[in-house]
């Protein structure tokens, strides 16, 4: 599978917004800018090989094709995202389909008070698209249009010149085939050789690749990818302990029983006896792995009103 991000959530072309509690999402990038609003619990992020601690109250930007994996700190971490596309206000700013920002904690950038504006703004989106009242797509993209205008006046930035856009192609091209490769083969034995011979380049070579990319190892990476598979294997609870050792692609039990205690503090039997919870409502990530629940209309509306009210907005 390609970890090329798809919403299914459409109500505006080229936009969309919703609440995620995250435990893990594994690697990901796409083709629209996403804007994180932290809002409970701290939230891990690694992007461009490097990892930080992102607290509740600041907002995160990943530009287009940017990879980025996400993990909860000790608890669960609910945050609101906002994805758009360049594209819808590329006929208005066309520079912009080359647009770079250079900084990921946007927040940093902003003062108190533009925080505050930028929060009630994306909450004010968030409260029309839930909605949907005649002529909310407007009014949603006028507000888009607002925080992006902050962002360029408050937020570093460039625009990529046509060799650096080459570059971050071939780049994103060669990741996304790589988590393909897990994604098909995590179950099996599988080899970092065998994968930089499919791409003519030195193990070496992709061994740095990995690590710049997603700030871990290949085995790290193939492990948290399979240990998640396996969490929700158990989850669905119709298999024993040891055909999910199997499935999941650990070959050794004690293996997979040190790794579970490691990350969870338990074994898989404790583990099993309260799994993580389920997704409220739809999936809206086309991930096998990621652990991480998102919300019906409904509960989103009253996330909106319980975030508010800790916002003071």
């Amino acid at each position: 599978m390609n970890e090329l991000e798809i919403i299914r959530y459409p109500q505006i072309e080229g936009m969309s917004m919703f609440f995620d509690t995250i435990d893990y999402r594994t690697a990901h990038f796409h083709p629209e800018w996403e804007l994180l609003f932290v809002l409970d619990q701290p939230l891990v992020i690694t992007a461009d090989g490097k990892t930080q601690r992102i607290l509740p109250g600041e907002m995160i930007l990943f530009n287009p094709l940017e990879a980025h994996e996400f993990r909860k700190d000790r608890q669960s971490c609910t945050a609101f995202f906002l994805q758009f596309s360049p594209q819808l206000f590329s006929m208005a700013y066309p520079r912009i389909d080359y647009l770079f920002f250079d900084h990921l904690r946007i927040s940093d950038r902003l003062s108190a008070d533009e925080k505050s504006r930028a929060a009630a703004v994306l909450f004010d989106m968030m409260d029309r698209y839930l909605r949907e009242q005649d002529g909310y797509q407007l009014e949603c993209l006028s507000m888009c249009a607002q925080v992006l205008r902050l962002l360029l006046q408050k937020v570093e930035h460039h625009v990529l010149s046509s060799e650096e856009t080459a570059v971050r192609e071939k780049r994103t091209a060669r990741l996304s085939r790589f988590l393909k490769y897990v994604d098909e083969n995590y179950m099996h034995k599988i080899r970092l050789a065998d994968f930089a011979e499919k791409e003519h380049m030195s193990l070496s070579y992709m061994s740095v690749f990995i690590r710049n990319e997603l700030g871990q190892t290949f085995q790290e990476y193939v492990n948290t990818v399979r240990f998640n598979a396996a969490c929700k294997m158990i989850a669905a609870g119709d298999m024993s302990m040891q055909n999910v050792c199997l499935d999941a692609g650990f070959s050794d039990y004690r293996y997979f029983s040190n790794e579970f205690h490691r990350r969870k503090g338990m074994t898989p039997e404790m583990y099993s006896r309260n799994p993580d919870p389920s997704p409220d409502a739809q999936k809206t990530h086309q991930s096998l792995h990621s652990l991480e629940r998102f919300y019906s209309r409904s509960r989103s509306a009253e996330l909106l009103e319980i975030y508010r009210e800790i916002y003071k907005i």
